[in-house]
């Protein structure tokens, strides 16, 4: 039977906080690990930050926004995301993975959860991005801009058309010099013999 004292106090612990903290059982935390891997295995990035400081509210908004913009968000204990970060390109973050961490990996393009964060930070600067990784490797919180600057799948295939379409243009142009070379030629020869 459990202790009367013990439920009187958990329960006004959530009325006055409307957080209980309770610990995974082992299912839970192999459910945890495997989803993690999973999303790790196919991410192209992923952004490690410190969320102390952030409400619900905030927490929700972050999440919605991740949602739209094809990235996946995950608060995990620390312990249990060394374990799905490993065999993946993401192992580098590990020595990274301390304090109260929220993890974002981008599934869609490489720049996505790096967008989101960045506008994220200008409203809520108590987010704070500790560490960031793409292709295996670690990069700097400084680095966020950058990566948030990467173009997106669409803008690639398009600045990759317009490099391949740009020397055929300059041919097509090349090849209608010629007969308006030959014509202004041509008029300019009929002028000298008018004028003689």
């Amino acid at each position: 039977m459990a202790n009367p004292v013990a439920v009187g106090l958990l329960e006004s612990t959530v009325r006055i906080t409307g957080v209980v903290c309770m610990s995974l059982n082992l299912a839970q935390k192999e459910t945890v690990v495997a989803e993690v891997a999973q999303v790790a295995a196919s991410a192209h990035s992923a952004i490690a930050a410190e969320y102390r400081g952030l409400n619900v509210s905030q927490l929700t908004a972050l999440r919605v926004k991740a949602r739209s913009q094809g990235v996946y968000l995950r608060v995990v204990k620390n312990t249990l995301a060394r374990r799905a970060l490993q065999g993946t390109h993401f192992e580098c973050l590990q020595p990274s993975l301390v304090g109260p961490l929220i993890l974002a990996f981008s599934r869609e393009d490489p720049g996505a959860a790096a967008r989101v964060f960045k506008e994220f930070v200008k409203d809520n600067d108590k987010l704070v991005v500790k560490v960031l990784a793409i292709g295996g490797k670690v990069l700097p919180p400084a680095d966020l801009e950058r990566l948030a600057n990467m173009p997106t799948k669409e803008q690639a295939i398009s600045m990759l058309m317009a490099c391949l379409k740009a020397p055929l243009d300059k041919f097509a142009r090349t090849l209608n010099e010629i007969p308006g070379k030959l014509v202004r030629t041509v008029d300019a020869i009929r002028r000298q013999k008018e004028a003689a």
